[in-house]
C-alpha cells in the first residue's frame, strides 16, 4: 500500500472513531448526546472507595441497593453460588440469599490497576455475617467501568479461598 493509501485510510479510520476534527470535551464536562468522553481520570484511592460504597449497599440488606452498583451488562460470579449471574434478576436472587446472614466485607489486600474509564480492584477479603457469626476468606475481583457519571462494576469475580 503507497504512502498516501496509509495516510487515507488512517485519516478515514480516525474520523470513524471520533479521533480526528474537534478536540475532545474536558474530561470534567458532562457527556453531552452522541459525545465520547476520552478517559476519566482516577486514583487508586478513588477505586478502593468503590468498594466501601458496595459494602455500604450490603449492610443496608436491600439487594436493590447493591444491583445499583453494576452495570447493565455486567456478569456476577459470587461467592457463595456456582450459578454465574448474567441478568438483573439473577444478581438480586443472589443478593436477596447472600444478604439474609447480614455480610460485612474487609480488605484484607489488594491491587488497584487504573485504565482508561477502566480499573480493576484485586485482592483478599474476609466476610463476617453477623446474624450467624460465620467468616469467609474469599478472593475477588472487580473490574468498573465508567458510564460518564459514575463508576459501576462490569464484572465481580470472588471465590472462597481453598483450605490450607
Amino acid at each position: 500500500m503507497s504512502r498516501l493509501a496509509s495516510f487515507a485510510l488512517a485519516s478515514a479510520l480516525l474520523a470513524l472513531l471520533g479521533c480526528a476534527g474537534s478536540p475532545p470535551p474536558p474530561l470534567s464536562a458532562p457527556l453531552q448526546s452522541g459525545a465520547i468522553e476520552r478517559c476519566k481520570v482516577s486514583s487508586e484511592s478513588e477505586i478502593a472507595a468503590l468498594f466501601e460504597r458496595w459494602n455500604r449497599a450490603l449492610k443496608t440488606g436491600e439487594p436493590a441497593k447493591v444491583l445499583a452498583n453494576y452495570a447493565p451488562n455486567s456478569v456476577l460470579l459470587p461467592t457463595l453460588s456456582k450459578l454465574p449471574r448474567l441478568t438483573a434478576e439473577a444478581k438480586v436472587d443472589y443478593f436477596e440469599h447472600f444478604l439474609h446472614d447480614r455480610p460485612s466485607g474487609k480488605i484484607d489486600s489488594r491491587s488497584i490497576q487504573l485504565g482508561c474509564n477502566m480499573a480493576v480492584d484485586i485482592g483478599l477479603y474476609t466476610f463476617t455475617f453477623a446474624k450467624t457469626g460465620a467468616v469467609a476468606h474469599a478472593r475477588f475481583t472487580y473490574t468498573y467501568v465508567w458510564d460518564g457519571q459514575q463508576w459501576l462494576i462490569s464484572s465481580h469475580h470472588s471465590s472462597l479461598l481453598p483450605d490450607k
